[in-house]
């Protein structure tokens, strides 16, 4: 009967990360799976939130320690780590106690790689509907996933952000679209007369008829369309363009900032479109461009 007081404290920060610090629906299922296979781990040591909070920092050591001895890597520790702390600061302003262990707590090192984009001239493939004229998919199928990649590319979008457009939302040549990323924070993107065309082409071969506030993008029954279909698709772009695993979705919207700044883009207007934060989340594209041009250099220097 005490585990249900801890759990309701759980749903409790989920529905808060949820409807008041906007968090994505992923981050939400992830958090709450990791903080529930930490009260599994410690069992009936932690039965409510005070037993929680008064977890000595060797404590979590110990259960970091095991779970990287299971193989899970560096990231998703990092990621385990941040929803226990955030779940311990939540039972401290509940007046559970203190979360000092958690913040004593070191995360692992997580070796930051360098996002990998696509050429100029694999992007736009990406989204031309002849790129994919030999696969037996229907032709609306093929024009709505060339419409999804044009805006990942075009525009700069997270997958999540391009699904969750609305049909009445459908974005239009020369207009601009607002985006709600990241946190709930919105942002104005511009539409390119190529994205357009793709929306406009997608939407007279699509079969099915949305209201204006269902989404823009659905699947072949007439659902909402699942990211999955889309990795899959690219799945199958990456074998018929020859391209490396690292070409996914989301690579596209890495091409989107290497591109601009390759092109003289400044990276203040650059996160703006990309909706980050803080500018050094952006600033990472600059070390982007520098390899690529090293890249050029050793390539064709004869002394390199």
């Amino acid at each position: 009967m005490r585990m249900n007081v801890i759990e309701l404290a759980l749903q409790d920060w989920l529905r808060a990360l949820t409807h008041e610090r906007k968090a994505a629906p992923n981050t939400v299922e992830s958090y709450g799976r990791d903080v529930r296979q930490v009260l599994a781990y410690f069992g009936a040591d932690v039965t409510n939130p005070a037993d929680l909070l008064a977890l000595k920092p060797s404590d979590l050591r110990l259960f970091m320690g095991e779970r990287r001895n299971k193989g899970v890597g560096s990231r998703s520790l990092m990621r385990q780590l941040a929803g226990l702390r955030s779940f311990a600061r939540h039972l401290e302003r509940e007046g559970h106690g203190h979360a000092s262990a958690f913040k004593a707590v070191r995360g692992p090192r997580v070796k930051k790689g360098l996002p990998r984009p696509l050429t100029p001239q694999d992007a736009r493939a990406t989204a031309a509907i002849s790129t994919r004229a030999g696969e037996e998919r229907e032709p609306w199928v093929l024009a709505r996933d060339a419409a999804v990649f044009a805006l990942l590319y075009g525009a700069g979008l997270r997958i999540s952000e391009a699904l969750s457009i609305k049909r009445k939302d459908a974005p239009k040549a020369g207009a601009t679209l607002v985006i709600l990323g990241k946190g709930g924070k919105p942002r104005q993107v511009p539409i390119l007369p190529q994205i357009a065309a793709a929306i406009d082409d997608y939407l007279r071969q699509c079969p099915w008829k949305m209201r204006g506030d269902e989404p823009l993008f659905v699947g072949v029954k007439g659902g909402p369309l699942s990211p999955r279909i889309i990795q899959l698709a690219m799945e199958g772009l990456r074998g018929a363009l020859g391209l490396p695993e690292s070409a996914t979705p989301h690579a596209l919207r890495h091409s989107f900032a290497t591109h601009l700044l390759a092109r003289g883009g400044d990276l203040r207007t650059i996160q703006e479109l990309l909706g980050h934060a803080s500018l050094s989340t952006t600033q990472i594209y600059t070390e982007v461009d520098t390899a690529r041009l090293m890249a050029a250099y050793k390539a064709a220097h004869p002394r390199a």
